[in-house]
């Protein structure tokens, strides 16, 4: 039996590359990994102290006035687990250095404005990692499928997202783009169990069987997502949804790996180290001398 693990790299094992056909997608495997569900939950949780840190060295670069964050971007079908990777790969994070936010159905505020303006909105502050469930590619899938805006519309949003994308990385913005697919025999198992579980009722939504009746057409969608917008600044990673242990160890290492190649260090002290180590040395005498004078005192007579 082969080592227990990843083989290569995970980016290039699930990143889309030329002549990808989703077709032809399987998300029954588990590309590039050796191993089972509990061989993944151990080498998960130690990548998760490899993540934490990371998030932390962002953090404390962002305090320090860097201007450097990290995008999640997660898309994929009801029930393909995004809400999952949230908990159990961001939640291994200190949360007070993620921003996360969900996009559904436009406000009316936000259809006044330019797609991209409600987008543009979320981005991360420096120094942390942001997580969208579902994104700015609402408007060249949601909108295609259901035929919201005219098809030169849709259209020739695949170049002004790519364009929009480079001038975020431009600005330092590492973006991580993930597309978790699942089979419609799991999804329908999914939708199944949300409706015999009282505490999975709040999941469930009666419009999600309608959207179901359109899955050819998002799959087409999604092909000419992966097709036209994934770019070498930002790349797609398609990932096998239906083992969620897969898909989380998966999103873990994607985002491991692009927080590692960002190289930062620790920032350096805007202060004299010495000097407030001597003060600091100054004070524990202090306290010393006078907890010494303290017990003479109470000592008797």
């Amino acid at each position: 039996m082969g080592k227990k693990g990843w083989h290569g790299r995970a980016a290039d094992a699930l990143r889309v590359g030329p002549g990808f056909d989703l077709s032809a997608f399987d998300p029954a495997t588990t590309p590039g990994y050796h191993g089972g569900r509990k061989a993944a939950e151990r080498l998960m949780r130690r990548r998760g102290k490899d993540l934490s840190e990371l998030q932390e060295r962002l953090y404390a670069n962002g305090r320090s006035g860097g201007t450097r964050s990290v995008l999640l971007v997660l898309q994929g079908m009801d029930t393909a687990g995004k809400g999952g990777i949230v908990r159990h790969v961001i939640g291994m994070v200190d949360p007070q250095g993620v921003q996360a936010r969900s996009f559904g159905v436009p406000s009316e505020e936000e259809r006044a404005h330019h797609y991209l303006w409600r987008i543009e909105r979320a981005l991360p502050a420096g120094g942390r990692i942001g997580v969208f469930d579902r994104s700015h590619y609402e408007d060249v899938l949601v909108v295609r499928v259901h035929d919201l805006v005219p098809p030169d519309v849709w259209g020739a949003r695949y170049e002004e997202i790519n364009a929009w994308e480079q001038r975020r990385v431009d600005e330092g913005v590492v973006i991580v783009k993930c597309a978790l697919m699942v089979s419609p025999g799991v999804q329908l198992d999914r939708l199944d169990q949300r409706l015999h579980r009282p505490d999975k009722y709040w999941k469930y939504n009666p419009s999600d069987i309608d959207e179901r009746a359109h899955w050819p057409h998002y799959m087409d969608a999604y092909q000419a997502v992966f097709d036209r917008t994934s770019t070498d600044v930002a790349p797609w990673h398609v990932i096998p949804a239906n083992h969620k242990w897969f898909a989380r160890l998966a999103v873990t290492e994607l985002l491991t790996r692009a927080m590692e190649g960002m190289e930062l260090e620790w920032p350096a002290a805007d202060f004299d180290v010495e000097h407030e180590r001597a003060r600091l040395a100054a004070l524990r005498r202090d306290d010393a001398g006078g907890a010494a004078s303290g017990a003479a005192g109470a000592a008797p007579g």
